[in-house]
């Protein structure tokens, strides 16, 4: 579905670090569902910001996304037009499309046609590049059920955070998986193989299995598969979805979609140059958590904490004796433009001009009971602090406390202390 400029500060760091990644591919990606765009992982230091928002609560849309949802098929759903090719399989690969040397949604099919396995293949889609981001659909069936399979293909910066952000295995208290591991191959390439759900709660047991692929020469290539014929709201057909760890990878280090990688334009929808200024500067300053720590009132135990060296934002999970809590923070600068999506006109206005809103609103992820309180405080130099704390120990797990382990007025002193940016 379409995502506004407003939607990806409630997401959380995995799909915020995978929403930051994906941009630095060049804006190649169509936002109205028209395009395939997979996922893989979250360090967003550039956000959009909505009204309400959350600290990574709710779900990062991008018209993708990454872990508990990657695949949108146009038309919504695992619906799909036949391919150009009429459904013959055709084990060429991708060449670039007469007169503007970008490969095509025919080149894209045939090409996934031909990495398969030995079954039936059904329900075919496809993109080319001058449409947006390269991709190819299908439902596969080896005789044991059919599964969604699809691959996209985008180039980006090699070495950048982006590339080992896509190529990184997330935090199990932002994504419940069964697996995952990230290697580095002989060639240099970054590839992350993780066997996941669609859905974080497990609401519906549909499985999501990925992988992500960057090559030294910024190549990457996403392969995902789920065990139902569509990413949401089909019926599960088989145990597991039907390619192995390694038929994933040989899919995704197929030779074949380098080349088509190249034949991507540099900005193939025209998208304007949005200049430095569209995005918040990077936050300067110690870590995140180690802040957070530092900060926490007496009495509470903590159980574990994350988010690595970044200074933009970090978890704890803590424990008063009463059950664990997630508290997480983050941190940005350069926020005064986007202080009418982060407020109301009724929130809170201190004396020195900061403002600030508190809210205490379900969760969002989707844990059985779980409740989000949260803190949020724009300084008049335009930076921000957000603060929230869960009755649970992670937003997709049921709640195990009736109440955060923190109250709302130890989160409004966290959030207003004037140490964050010393």
């Amino acid at each position: 579905m379409p995502v506004g400029p407003s939607e990806e500060s409630s997401a959380d760091p995995f799909e915020r670090r995978l929403g930051a990644a994906l941009r630095q591919t060049g804006d190649a990606f169509d936002t109205d569902g028209t395009d395939l765009v997979t996922a893989g992982q979250a360090r967003g230091r550039r956000l959009r910001l909505r009204r309400r928002a959350a600290v990574f609560g709710g779900a990062a849309s991008l018209a993708l996304v990454g872990v508990g949802g990657a695949l949108v098929l146009p038309g919504g759903g695992g619906s799909a037009s036949p391919a150009a090719d009429g459904g013959q399989r055709v084990a060429a690969s991708p060449t670039a499309s007469e007169g503007t040397g970008a490969v095509t949604g025919a080149e894209m099919i045939a090409t996934l046609k031909s990495l398969l396995p030995e079954g039936e293949v059904s329900r075919e889609n496809s993109g080319g590049a001058d449409a947006g981001t390269p991709f190819a659909t299908v439902v596969y069936d080896d005789g044991r059920g059919g599964g969604a399979i699809g691959v996209s293909l985008a180039r980006i910066e090699p070495g950048s955070a982006g590339a080992r952000d896509l190529t990184t295995c997330p935090d199990k208290v932002y994504v419940p998986y069964d697996d995952c591991d990230s290697t580095k191959l002989p060639d240099g390439s970054l590839l992350m193989l993780m066997k996941g759900y669609e859905y974080p709660d497990r609401r519906v047991d549909t499985k999501l299995w990925q992988a992500q692929l960057v090559t030294p020469e910024g190549h990457h290539v996403s392969v995902t598969e789920w065990n139902a014929e569509a990413e949401k709201d089909a019926p599960i057909t088989r145990p597991d979805p039907p390619l192995s760890a390694e038929q994933l990878t040989q899919i995704a280090t197929a030779e074949r979609w380098r080349d088509a990688a190249d034949t991507i334009p540099e900005n193939p929808k025209g998208v304007p140059d949005r200049g430095a200024g569209a995005e918040p500067p990077p936050v300067l300053g110690p870590p995140v958590t180690q802040v957070l720590v530092d900060r926490l009132p007496d009495g509470l135990d903590v159980v574990s904490e994350g988010g690595d060296d970044s200074t933009e934002y970090g978890y704890v999970v803590v424990d008063d004796g009463q059950g664990r809590s997630l508290v997480q923070v983050t941190v940005q600068t350069g926020m005064s433009g986007v202080a009418g999506d982060l407020f109301d006109a009724d929130d809170e206005t201190l004396g020195d001009g900061t403002r600030v809103a508190e809210r205490q609103e379900p969760g969002e992820k989707g844990g059985e009971g779980v409740v989000m309180w949260s803190v949020d405080t724009l300084r008049t130099d335009g930076s921000r602090v957000l603060v929230s704390a869960f009755n649970s120990e992670a937003q997709h797990t049921a709640a195990t406390r009736g109440e955060p382990a923190l109250t709302m007025a130890q989160l409004r002193e966290i959030a207003l202390d004037p140490r964050w940016f010393n």
